[in-house]
Order: C-alpha cells, then structure tokens, then sequence
C-alpha cells in the first residue's frame, strides 16, 4: 500500500500511479477515468459515468474512502446499474478502488496532530466520519490524551464558554 502525502514528491507519486493505473487508451481498447473524492454525488464525473459505465471495455477509477449511501459505494460494491439523472444507468466497466488516496487524516494522524497543541481542550467534539469509526476516534482520544470528547447529536446545540 503507498502512502501519499503532500510534498516535494507528491506530484511525482501521483504521476507514477496515474501512469500505472491508467496507461495508454483510446477509444477502441476503452476509456479509463479517475473519480476523484467525493463518492461520485455531483459534478462532471456524473457525465463521465453516464458515458462510459455502460461500457466493459472501460475502467472506472474511485479514488478515496466512499461513504454508504453514495453513488461511489455503490460502484465499488459491486452495483450493476447506477441511478444518474433519474436515469439507471448499467454498470458494465470495470471499478477499481484506490483507498490510500484520501485527503482525509486517519486516526492515529489526528493524535498526532492534536499532540501539538499547547493545552488540552476543555471539549472535543467529533463531527465527521462515519458513526462508528467516529465514536472510536472518541474512544480513542479519551483514553491516549484522557480529554473530554464527545459525539454531537444531529441538530444538537452545545454552549461554549
């Protein structure tokens, strides 16, 4: 698994893993294309997968984690058709799915991160990620760092003082 973070050779790395995944196409062998992250919910990828998906010849790209109950989920689990401007539209292409390209930090990447603060928090909340793997990033957090931590309700208010 490569790990791809900003910097000096980031550009590089990328470049090399487009070259790889991607190589040469034309319109007789197929079309290969990247879904960059964003599970595949709007923009122009939407054109590009109603284009191509139809087509075996073709490979689709999904790039980053793809939350459930989105388009890209449903590609990488294996959908047979996907629902595009209220249209199904077949899934017949080819769907690889890089995970290790996420602009998202990981868990222990956050400890990390919050280690570097001068002080402890009064109150952490975690408000991104899916449930589970957001309550144990609270979980985690408690028990490494021994700050308050807690999961915001959906519409939940919180006073800070």
């Amino acid at each position: 698994m490569l790990d791809i973070k900003t910097g000096p050779m980031c550009c590089a790395q990328i470049a090399a893993m487009r070259l790889q995944f991607l190589g040469a196409t034309d319109t007789v062998t197929g079309s290969k294309f990247v879904a960059a992250s964003g599970m595949a919910t709007g923009g122009r990828v939407l054109h590009h997968l109603q284009a191509f998906a139809p087509d075996k010849r073709n490979t689709i790209v999904l790039v980053g984690y793809q939350a459930g109950g989105t388009r890209g989920a449903a590609l990488a689990a294996g959908a047979a058709s996907v629902r595009i401007f209220g249209k199904d539209v077949p899934v017949r292409a080819e769907v690889v799915q890089l995970d290790y390209f996420s602009a998202h930090a990981d868990a222990s990447e956050i400890l990390v991160w919050v280690s570097g603060l001068a002080k402890a928090p009064k109150r952490t909340f975690i408000t991104h990620g899916e449930p589970v793997a957001a309550d144990a990033l609270r979980q985690r957090i408690e028990r490494e760092k021994g700050w308050a931590c807690q999961l915001p309700c959906y519409t939940e208010t919180v006073t800070l003082v």
